[in-house]
């Protein structure tokens, strides 16, 4: 049969599969008699020459400028850079030509090529984008507004890693008021009215007997009375103490308590666990140091030091925290029999750990609200 017969060739098989079809067509040799051949088969009017390749690149930029609609695109495509296209054809012409001018005009042709893909991209999205404005569709596909999210507050991110750093040692969170009752704030914590100890605290009171809370220590006594032993907590929260206000002192802060009461626990194991929490937070290499200290609701009570990390050069230590084993008082006060059950307690403020972990030197930029702060972390 004649394979070149157009009414033939649509019973020609596919190559490559459904998948991946290319007419078998595509690949016969040209013949000069078909129709569909003519264009290629036909000789060029003249050989293929940098002049000319220079002449058609812009005769085509032009056509392509004049375009204004997707279809005339397409045409100009087809016609151009098509299998079939003028630029093609010119390409294949280059076969004959000497090797010097066919390098030479091989070169200028791929780089007209190139500049003429570009043009083409670049023209159909300059259509398409002017179809889209003389419409009243709404694309999709168009990129939202950049929505300006915030950022936690540099208390905030300090607080989730104090927290983060005692609940992978098995401590839970809990919270308590801020507005709290004088029995909670003192006297469960062995600070009974008129003791000179309340005056370690400047209390701001609402009416008597509720005041706003000068430390996070109460949640160890409502927490104790609400469960049994075991208990490991830590409780974030904001304190209040009627103070003035300096570079290391605010009238409102943060403060994280922290409670762990059990059979047979001892200072070593509130050595053990704070040792932990300054290595997750501090880094590896860090040092602790304790020496003693007066709190009235743990005995033995100590503050703790780190290495100076920020000057490792120097031997100073610098205090983070108050700590101690339980008072028996405060045991028995929520109904636990201290002679079975022992205990250790801490808190930090999470704004001087933020200051020596950044290098902050005045707790007033925490509340300040200076956005060039905040933005810092």
């Amino acid at each position: 049969p004649n394979f070149l017969d157009p009414a033939y060739r649509p019973r020609l098989y596919f190559l490559g599969g459904y998948d991946n079809p290319f007419p078998l067509t595509d690949f016969l040799p040209t013949h000069p008699l078909h129709p569909s051949c003519a264009a290629v088969s036909q000789p060029a009017s003249q050989p293929p020459t940098p002049e000319l390749v220079d002449q058609l690149t812009q005769t085509a930029l032009t056509a392509l400028g004049a375009i204004s609609d997707g279809a005339a695109v397409e045409e100009w495509r087809v016609s151009w850079l098509g299998r079939r296209g003028q630029f093609t054809g010119l390409l294949r012409g280059l076969s004959g030509l000497d090797p010097d001018l066919r390098r030479e005009v091989g070169g200028r042709a791929n780089q007209a090529k190139n500049t003429l893909e570009e043009a083409l991209a670049r023209r159909t999205r300059e259509i398409a984008q002017a179809e889209l404005e003389a419409s009243d569709r709404l694309d999709v596909t168009l990129p939202g507004r950049p929505i300006i999210t915030g950022r936690l507050h540099p208390t905030t991110q300090i607080v989730r890693e104090i927290c983060q750093a005692f609940m992978a040692m098995g401590f839970s969170v809990v919270e308590g008021p801020e507005v709290e009752l004088d029995h909670y704030n003192f006297e469960m914590l062995n600070i009974p009215s008129g003791h000179p100890a309340r005056d370690m605290w400047n209390s701001l009171w609402v009416d008597y007997p509720m005041l706003l809370r000068t430390h996070t220590s109460p949640m160890q006594a409502r927490v104790m009375e609400a469960q049994e032993p075991p208990v490991r907590v830590v409780v974030p929260g904001k304190c209040y103490r009627y103070e003035a206000t300096d570079a290391t002192h605010e009238w409102h802060f943060y403060q994280v308590e922290g409670l762990a009461v059990a059979e047979g626990i001892t200072f070593a194991d509130l050595k053990g666990t704070l040792y932990e929490f300054a290595r997750r937070v501090f880094g590896e290499d860090r040092q602790i140091r304790f020496r003693c200290d007066y709190f009235p609701f743990v005995e033995p009570g100590v503050d703790m030091s780190i290495s100076n990390f920020r000057d490792p050069a120097t031997e100073d230590w610098i205090e983070i925290m108050g700590a101690g084993m339980v008072h028996p008082k405060v045991l028995a006060g929520v109904g636990y029999d201290p002679d079975r059950y022992t205990g250790f307690a801490f808190g930090m403020g999470p704004e001087r750990i933020g200051m020596l972990k950044y290098g902050i030197d005045d707790i007033r930029h925490f509340y300040s609200n200076d956005v060039r702060f905040l933005r810092q972390f």
